[in-house]
């Protein structure tokens, strides 16, 4: 590992150590503030030279939520054939111009220095030199401390080994759990911030519910691995997601998913401000809609007294309705029944009997 990254353990150190001669201009050397700030300016140093790359990763999530319908088209024509499925899918990659991998690039090229950062820190704490930070540098990051935990330290380091950088067990326990917290806390909402208003509602996708078990699974992640980095590395990881979340906010904001509630609410502030084209049938349909529904009454609401008395009402002539018609029924036959045999006996018969005086059916041939 040091063989592979010690160039970057280099350029890591080199820059911490720049911005510490910058902040040791106004807070104390061996303070924690002057090397917190100098971490958390590396962050922001390395979070300006991935803005392109995020650009990429913004691109290439947009395009892959709007391939997801012709995606889970080409896996249910060819779910028997598995090599047609994927040349099938690389053809769609390639027509559309998207790359599954670009929505991970600004993570992967984050590692390195994410790693090489979590060695410095090791070093430190081991009481070691590394890169362009020698004896005295480093006599004076293994004083620095933030809010009473050293930067080096983790939260499952033992009570002596925390001791001998003049803290103590608490201190670094508390200030580890809080840093945890807020860690998992802004990549959850990073997340949902994702799911909830730049994503097309109209559309679902196994796209969709696989960024929803994201948003659950990451911040536990984070947690689990989180007792076991040390302080600065937190507080790098810390930093990062907050660029993060912000730099989010701006793109949602500016340029949303067609379709998503951040979208909606684009169109509705551009049209507020007159600065949306609309096209006038577009225009006219809308406020018929909004028309109607003003015009529209909703029921008035009843107590539950009301409602009970109202119900009770309903019950009883239901009840009676039947039974009244029956009863017309049973008289409606009566009548019937009663004309049908007058109208028998003026014919000179029994009901139900054949009069004599018409023409008779002829016997069937057999028998005669």
């Amino acid at each position: 590992m040091d063989t592979i990254l010690g160039p970057l353990y280099y350029a890591v150190s080199w820059i911490i150590v720049q911005f510490h001669s910058l902040y040791s201009l106004v807070f104390d050397k061996n303070s924690g503030w002057a090397w917190g700030l100098s971490i958390v300016s590396l962050v922001v140093l390395i979070r300006i030279c991935l803005i392109p790359l995020f650009v990429k990763q913004i691109k290439a999530t947009r395009n892959m939520q709007a391939l997801q319908p012709k995606m889970k088209a080409i896996q249910e024509r060819y779910k028997s054939d598995k090599q047609r499925q994927s040349e099938e899918m690389m053809k769609l990659y390639k027509e559309t111009g998207t790359n599954p991998l670009s929505s991970c690039l600004p993570i992967l090229a984050q590692s390195p220095f994410f790693i090489s950062l979590y060695q410095v820190l090791n070093h430190i704490a081991q009481g070691k030199t590394v890169g362009f930070i020698d004896t005295t540098l480093l006599a004076s990051a293994r004083e620095a401390h933030i809010f009473g935990a050293p930067l080096s330290v983790k939260f499952l380091d033992s009570a002596s080994k925390v001791e001998s950088l003049s803290a103590t067990l608490t201190d670094v326990r508390v200030v580890t759990i809080i840093m945890i917290v807020l860690m998992s806390l802004s990549q959850f909402y990073t997340q949902r911030q994702l799911m909830t208003k730049n994503v097309d509602l109209s559309v679902k996708t196994p796209f969709m519910q696989q960024q929803k078990m994201l948003m659950y699974v990451f911040p536990v992640i984070f947690a689990v691995i989180g007792i076991n980095v040390p302080v600065g590395v937190l507080l790098y990881w810390l930093t990062t997601n907050v660029w993060t979340l912000g730099q989010q906010m701006f793109v949602i904001r500016r340029n949303p998913t067609p379709g998503s509630l951040a979208f909606n609410q684009r169109q509705e502030r551009l049209r507020a401000k007159g600065k949306l084209k609309e096209d006038p049938a577009e225009v006219e349909a809308r406020k018929a809609v909004e028309a109607a529904r003003a015009k529209r009454q909703q029921p008035k609401r009843q107590t539950k007294a009301k409602r009970q008395v109202a119900g009770s009402t309903a019950a009883t002539t239901g009840e009676q309705q039947p039974s009244l018609e029956k009863k017309q029924g049973d008289e409606g036959g009566a009548d019937a029944k009663a004309a049908g045999g007058s109208k028998d006996a003026k014919a000179g018969g029994k009901p139900g009997q054949r009069k004599s005086g018409g023409p008779q059916r002829p016997k069937h041939p057999s028998k005669k």
